[in-house]
């Protein structure tokens, strides 16, 4: 056999080998892309916790006397606690209980103008709600998941999240965000989609933390600092795998807790 004729051998079987190789990355991603819009379609599809209508958003926590602290939270329905059916053991509960128990024996005025499902284009509203009537002394912002999970840009999540406390700042209102938490803990999600919805909320965390200290508000990384727990203990979710439990609200709280009680002081000095 002649060299040309075995070099047109080898092309021929390397031509063959690289569409046989073509063939095969694309069936395994269009089976990858299959697999990730049924797993998509039966996350978006479950039965979630939804907000307790009983729950006060409003509430006074600590002793009659005490220094006063008005405390706000905003942001999805973490901010709310869904998942929870009494106030102590939402967020916000466990931060007034922990400060109004804490050192400074603070009475804190609670609120709560989160709304569930929330993105951080839906931030402008409830700043404005925020704001109305007394000033607060401290914001707590918690936002991000369902950024996350609908694959939203994290410039564009963290530009509205910038705005939002930019306008509290400019208010005089002291503003600590929990970043996007750890959503490769969850277990209403199924791998690989777990995996892909915990990477895009990394990358939303990521741009969180330049643009809130860009506009002056304080950060605690909730996926650096509580993600290894909620990976490791499946009771800090509730039973629809995906919000916290109490116990998961507390990890929260204690990660929140010194950024907060931070804030409170400064706002005490204004």
């Amino acid at each position: 056999m002649s060299e040309r004729s075995e070099q047109m051998i080898t092309s021929g079987v390397a031509r063959r080998l690289g569409r046989a190789a073509a063939l095969s990355l694309l069936a395994g991603t269009v089976g990858g892309a299959a697999v990730l819009a049924g797993q998509a379609f039966v996350a978006r599809h479950r039965q979630y916790a939804q907000p307790e209508l009983g729950l006060a958003l409003r509430a006074t926590v600590g002793r009659t006397g005490a220094p006063p602290l008005r405390l706000v939270l905003l942001g999805d329905s973490s901010a709310l606690g869904v998942g929870v059916a009494r106030l102590d053991d939402t967020i916000g509960g466990q931060l007034a209980n922990l400060l109004a128990e804490g050192p400074s024996g603070r009475q804190v005025h609670l609120s709560s103008v989160g709304v569930s499902g929330s993105r951080a284009t839906d931030l402008a509203t409830q700043v404005a709600r925020a704001l109305l009537g007394e000033r607060p002394d401290v914001a707590v912002i918690l936002i991000g998941a369902n950024d996350a999970t609908s694959l939203r840009r994290p410039a564009d999540a963290a530009a509205y999240l910038g705005a939002a406390v930019h306008r509290l700042r400019e208010a005089r209102v002291e503003v600590v965000v929990g970043t996007c938490p750890d959503l490769g803990a969850v277990r209403a999600i199924a791998p690989p989609l777990r995996q892909l919805v915990g990477w895009s909320g990394r990358r939303i965390a990521r741009a969180q933390t330049a643009a809130v200290l860009d506009a002056g508000g304080t950060v605690v990384d909730l996926a650096t600092e509580t993600g290894p727990v909620f990976r490791a203990d499946a009771g800090t979710l509730c039973h629809d795998g995906f919000h916290p439990s109490a116990d998961g609200y507390r990890v929260w709280a204690h990660a929140l807790l010194p950024a907060v009680a931070a804030a409170a002081a400064v706002a005490s000095r204004h």
